[in-house]
């Protein structure tokens, strides 16, 4: 079982951010289809991480550069001639953004222009998706999910560079890889609320809540009845890789289009009840107290964004595979096989063969 029209097999494929927590399991995902794959990244962002628990600088050839030096991008981008580009480099963090504003504008921003222009120097025909994040809508607080053309923008730092690289991506297009000679075909993805096994960044909530349990400790709740449209970190993954394929084998198709992935609208839960969830496979006989209340918060926080995925669907016959009990089930399998010292990039190739399974039963055209 390969998936994806075994379009990434002996292709060179560019991972900017692949020491982050998405771009980890994307790399393996990757190597699992038979890519050759370069990694680019400023730094290892967390320790632990995932990329230095899975031993992946040692799987694949990997640049330690900012995406923010231009000239380093062209040199890299030259050399290695990518067939694909997954662009998912960033500052990703909301509350990072409120200390850091220009750092996360500077990254996401001008990071992005940075790929886009290295991109535009290609000689070579190259399919790259541009992954920015479902905060790049400005978010009213409705109760609908958002389109791809619902306006963009945010009230905090992080919502509005993200806003901003979506419109690098449109100038870029419109300016230079709309026109028929170009060799660039590229697509926006947005996708937000991604959990899973190997994540370990600051102020998220379910590596906050195995820091604590791992430490025997209950893991305290800042806001336990936000509702979030939780999703396993495989379901976003499973539309960029399928928005690449799409690129390679229909060029027409999807170029210069964005593309949101999400779960089903019935998904969206509190914050409580996924961590509740997520204990019932825990087993820990010595914790007795999981939670501790506290809706204290120092900073903005966007309430309930959904966002709607028919175009996915419709386009290529994209949809979730996982329902929100499978989900917590896949993030808190990963974090006991992990803590029992097991075989752990085997395990995390397990669970990439487990979903493309469930996904095939569902007829999903990727999996098949």
């Amino acid at each position: 079982m390969v998936g994806f029209g075994n379009v990434f097999a002996n292709k060179k494929v560019i991972v900017t951010g692949n020491t982050g927590f998405k771009g980890a399991w994307l790399t393996v995902w990757l190597l699992k289809l038979g890519a050759k794959v370069v990694g680019i990244s400023k730094d290892v962002p967390t320790s632990p991480s995932m990329f230095g628990v899975l031993d992946l600088k040692n799987k694949i050839k990997h640049y330690e550069k900012d995406i923010r030096d231009i000239e380093t991008m062209k040199k890299i981008f030259d050399s290695e001639k990518p067939d694909f580009v997954f662009h998912l480099a960033a500052q990703p963090i909301v509350s990072e953004s409120y200390t850091n504003p220009i750092e996360t504008i500077t990254s996401n921003v001008v990071g992005t222009a940075n790929i886009l222009e290295a991109l535009r120097g290609l000689k070579n025909r190259c399919n790259a998706v541009i992954i920015t994040s479902d905060k790049c809508y400005d978010n009213v607080e409705w109760t609908w999910g958002y389109r791809e053309n619902d306006p963009l923008g945010g009230k905090d730092p992080y919502s509005a560079s993200k806003g901003g690289a979506e419109l690098m991506v449109k100038t870029y297009f419109h300016s230079f890889f709309s026109k028929p000679e170009s060799n660039i075909k590229l697509v926006s993805v947005r996708a937000g609320n991604v959990i899973g096994g190997g994540d370990w960044a600051v102020n998220r909530i379910v590596p906050d809540c195995i820091r604590a349990w791992v430490q025997n400790k209950p893991v305290e709740l800042r806001n336990p009845n936000a509702t979030r449209p939780w999703q396993h970190v495989l379901e976003p993954l499973s539309g960029y890789l399928r928005s690449a394929q799409q690129l390679a084998q229909t060029p027409d198709k999807g170029h210069g289009e964005a593309y949101n992935f999400g779960p089903n609208a019935d998904q969206s839960h509190t914050v409580f009840e996924l961590l509740k969830e997520m204990s019932t496979y825990w087993k820990s006989n010595e914790l007795n107290e999981y939670f501790i209340l506290n809706e204290v918060k120092n900073f903005h926080e966007a309430g309930l964004l959904k966002l709607n995925c028919d175009k996915a669907l419709h386009d290529m016959r994209w949809k979730p595979v996982f329902n929100f009990n499978q989900a917590a089930e896949f993030t808190a399998l990963w974090y006991i096989q992990f803590y029992s010292k097991s075989a752990i990039f085997d395990f995390t190739q397990q669970q990439i063969t487990e979903y493309t399974r469930i996904a095939a039963t569902k007829n999903l055209s990727w999996a098949q």
